[in-house]
């Protein structure tokens, strides 16, 4: 009885201990879906490795899918943007690949704009955060949803969390049931409830700018 238990509470510890879910080295556990591919085979690619760094060439467009679904989990990205700031993203609970403009993954994004990081993107998902009218701004007849009509931007509640361009940053992104919280840089800037999904891929996106990762970790949580 006593080895059985100690079996149990090892498993447990072992689940609890970071995993990274990139080597590197290369892209093994990733796979791109870049719609421009299609028709263009041999396209450049959108992700490559590069001084040991998961790097985002931001074009062509598209996004680099985890072949593993997860949930009830701790994401830890370290990411900057090299030379100019621009878009990019971090796609939790993706499912459906290209459910929005035959380009976005069925997910909820969490923004990694410049300037904007923390924002919440709804994407054929949707997710509750609270003083909805004041940080989702409906325009015209839109509701709140995941919709292509819809008003889908959550806006993040910090403008200072991110560190100058060029420096690294640290984001934190902890899905738990049917919430999501996202903090950059030590500070929470983000949390919303009753999420439409609790589980799915994770992605990352090239979305115009080239951004490099050097941490992409992912911890069970309970």
């Amino acid at each position: 009885m006593k080895s059985l238990a100690l079996l149990c509470l090892l498993s447990a510890s072992a689940l609890a201990e970071p995993v990274s879910l990139f080597n590197g080295k290369d892209l093994a556990g990733w796979t791109a879906d870049v719609p421009e591919a299609d028709k263009k085979p041999d396209i450049q690619p959108s992700f490559i490795v590069r001084d040991g760094n998961l790097v985002s060439l931001g074009k062509p467009l598209g996004h680099l899918v985890t072949d593993k679904e997860y949930e009830n989990y701790r994401l830890t990205v370290e990411y900057r943007f090299p030379g100019k700031g621009g878009n990019c993203g971090v796609l939790v609970h993706a499912s459906k690949p290209r459910a929005l403009y035959g380009m976005f993954p069925q997910s909820i994004e969490v923004q990694m704009e410049s300037g904007n990081a923390g924002d919440f993107w709804c994407i054929e998902e949707n997710i509750e955060v609270p003083d909805m009218e004041k940080r989702r701004p409906i325009k015209g007849d839109q509701k709140f949803g995941g919709g292509p009509k819809d008003a889908r931007n959550i806006k993040n509640l910090t403008d200072d969390s991110e560190k100058p361009l060029g420096e690294w940053n640290t984001m934190v992104i902890t899905c738990k049931g049917d919430t999501v919280t996202v903090s950059v840089n030590g500070t929470e800037v983000n949390a919303g409830t009753k999420c439409t999904a609790s589980k799915g891929k994770i992605a990352l996106q090239a979305e115009g700018t080239e951004v490099e990762f050097r941490k992409v970790e992912l911890e069970l949580v309970r």
